[in-house]
């Protein structure tokens, strides 16, 4: 039995992500209208009103745009925080209260074989959190949107067989860029986002014997690009010991196009 995944969208446009078992399917996040996730959901050939439910990680819009239109049109239960949905519930619109689920921080849900468990971040939201899922002793994590990786948020995310983590701007491009010093400064702080030097020290130190695939994600639009951010991360994991292609892979997101349906 495997647990399989596509990062459908990612980026400082719309995130979304997609996992499915055997017996299960999960959306993590609907940053983009509905029709664009029913686009995503066309090109990897599968059907949004077979999934078990949509979890959401935090209230910005480009995570949880799609949630109230997807929930409503395929009475889909979308789990989040208490605090979460205070937080994004007049940006979502009404959804049935049969549907809207309460997922603790740092707690687990089972669903058949696959086990969810979420965790605290650090970014500038009401309390986001992420996920690993957990089936048939496979482990796939999802960590996006904090301002640095704790050595707890280590300890949970430790030794997964593939990451989908953030790698979301070169320090100097954004430090040159266009944006206004508050946003730079919000950006760089701890309830910002990890940048691709921070990323890869991170993943250095979590990856373990299990990994094979990395996804670098949620790329800044102004501040980033994948062949920056592939060249960084790999050099800064080289300094670390770590050979890129050897033990694992690295691979893309985009922010329009789905990544091919991989088994974990």
């Amino acid at each position: 039995m495997d647990l399989r995944f596509s990062v459908l969208a990612s980026g400082s446009t719309g995130n979304s992500l997609y996992v499915e078992s055997d017996e299960h399917s999960f959306l993590v996040d609907a940053g983009f209208s509905g029709k664009q996730m029913e686009a995503f959901f066309q090109h990897i050939d599968r059907d949004i009103s077979k999934l078990s439910g949509i979890f959401v990680t935090h209230e910005h819009s480009d995570h949880i745009k799609g949630i109230g239109v997807l929930a409503r049109k395929y009475k889909l239960p979308v789990y989040a925080n208490e605090n979460t949905w205070r937080a994004m519930e007049r940006n979502v619109g009404d959804i049935p209260t049969e549907q809207k689920m309460i997922f603790s921080t740092e707690s687990v849900k089972s669903f058949g074989a696959t086990d969810i468990e979420s965790f605290g971040v650090s970014h500038d939201a009401a309390e986001p959190m992420f996920y690993v899922f957990h089936h048939s002793g496979k482990k796939l994590v999802l960590i996006t949107d904090t301002g640095y990786v704790s050595d707890r948020m280590k300890g949970i995310i430790s030794n997964a067989d593939a990451y989908i983590f953030e790698s979301n701007h070169d320090v100097q491009m954004l430090r040159m860029g266009r944006y206004p010093w508050n946003t730079k400064r919000r950006i760089l702080s701890d309830l910002g986002h990890v940048s691709n030097e921070d990323a890869a020290i991170a993943m250095s130190e979590v990856i373990g014997d299990n990994t094979k695939r990395i996804y670098l994600a949620h790329l800044s639009l102004d501040n980033n690009m994948k062949d920056l951010a592939r060249m960084s991360v790999t050099q800064t994991m080289q300094s670390q010991g770590l050979i890129v292609g050897e033990q694992f892979d690295l691979y893309d997101t985009d922010p329009k196009v789905p990544t091919i349906l991989t088994a974990v």
